[in-house]
């Protein structure tokens, strides 16, 4: 039997709620079914917030074949059978949940066909594909991600199920509505199952917010769900980090562990280790990335331990943001002209060059600067320990 979220799933894309930046008169995907025309795309979000709804809405609305397969759970044999009925039926829609997962014998099935356009793929995943998506099967999909559902979409889609054929005689009062629209932090399917839930426990099919905290242990935890919500809670963490209060630091770090986003902490505490921390302790970035490989093998609820751990060294170390505002410095004079050509005697193939391994300390005065930019200085190291070293270094090389 269909649970509550799959019977009031949408079969057009118009009657998707939220994603508002995707769906609607003139958006993106809208337009790409008006004209009749899908291209193969992700989809990515976290779970709930209607990545299959939307992939199934579309499949039905164009004249199209289409099958659903599962990266993980479906076989090497079955990407085989959907590559047979594409050439069956002259091309396929091919929606692929958990696309991150596919292992590389299935994307050799599907990146020729992909190529030539027999399958338009629309893959669905969790994770960032920026990140964890082959770069092959990436460059051929439109990349949309989708965004988390605000209160006023759960609240809309739980008045719309609580009118629906299928909680008949249900009575729930906003205040139900409400603690449910808290519970779900944005993930509507499982708004969905609190409610169908409630309703096939009661005795009298009346729901309040009593009856819903006896059947739910899961504690309201506030977590801003608005558009920019969830990005301030990661903007508080760097701030905190970057002011070194380590406390205020480990509090916003609990909010994301509690709301489950693991993939967006390790990308933020991959920042801040190079544009906060920086040169000052450079050790931090490796120590970092041996931290990432922890939570991707451990997962929750373990994750939270090397998160404390680093958390507390990146708020406690000390800071330096020379690295980031030199580059920045070096773009800006790139982006306004400010350049010119690459000196002659460090050309390729150059009979000028220096080889400064062939003098002593392995430097050799020479240009290297383009003439218009002699003289100009973008790194100014300050004023910590390793940086001190390298300044020294760099200072000893200069007066030679």
């Amino acid at each position: 039997m269909d649970n509550l979220a799959i019977k009031l799933r949408p079969k057009k894309l118009c009657d998707v709620i939220g994603q508002r930046h995707l769906i609607g008169e003139g958006k993106i995907l809208t337009n790409l079914i008006k004209n009749g025309k899908v291209m193969s795309m992700i989809l990515y979000g976290k779970p709930g917030i209607g990545k299959t709804t939307i992939a199934l809405a579309i499949a039905n609305e164009i004249d199209m074949k289409h099958k659903v397969l599962n990266a993980v759970i479906n076989t090497k044999k079955d990407f085989d059978i959907a590559i047979e009925e594409a050439k069956m039926y002259g091309g396929l829609l091919l929606i692929l949940d958990e696309i991150h997962r596919l292992n590389k014998d299935k994307q050799d099935i599907l990146l020729p066909h992909l190529e030539s356009g027999l399958i338009t793929l629309i893959g669905m995943t969790t994770s960032n594909p920026y990140h964890k998506i082959n770069p092959a099967i990436r460059s051929r999909c439109h990349i949309f991600e989708l965004k988390e559902h605000t209160d006023e979409d759960i609240i809309y889609a739980l008045h719309k199920a609580v009118k629906s054929e299928f909680l008949d005689g249900i009575e729930i009062d906003e205040d139900a509505i409400k603690y449910i629209m808290n519970l779900s932090s944005g993930d509507l399917r499982y708004a969905y199952s609190l409610l169908e839930m409630a309703y096939y426990t009661s005795n009298d099919k009346k729901i309040t917010v009593d009856y819903l905290k006896n059947i739910n242990s899961k504690p309201i935890f506030f977590h801003d769900n608005s558009e920019d919500g969830h990005y301030d809670v990661l903007s508080a963490l760097q701030k905190s980090i970057r002011g070194s209060d380590v406390n205020a630091s480990l509090h916003y770090l609990a909010r994301l562990i509690e709301a489950g986003d693991l993939d967006s902490i390790c990308r933020r505490l991959n920042v801040i280790a190079y544009e906060d921390i920086g040169l000052a302790n450079p050790s931090v970035g490796p120590k970092i990335d041996a931290v990432i490989n922890s939570v991707e093998r451990l997962g929750l609820p373990e994750a939270r331990i090397p998160l404390s751990n680093i958390v507390i060294e990146l708020a406690l170390s000390p800071k330096s943001n020379s690295a980031y505002l030199a580059i920045d410095k070096a773009l800006n004079d790139i982006r306004s002209g400010n350049t010119s050509n690459v000196p002659n005697n460090i050309k390729t193939n150059s009979k000028d060059y220096k080889y400064p391994h062939d003098y002593p300390n392995h430097y050799v005065k020479q240009q290297y600067m383009p003439d218009k930019l002699i003289g100009k200085e973008y790194y100014i190291a300050q004023d910590n320990k390793y940086e001190r070293v390298l300044k020294d270094i760099y200072d000893k090389l200069k007066n030679m």
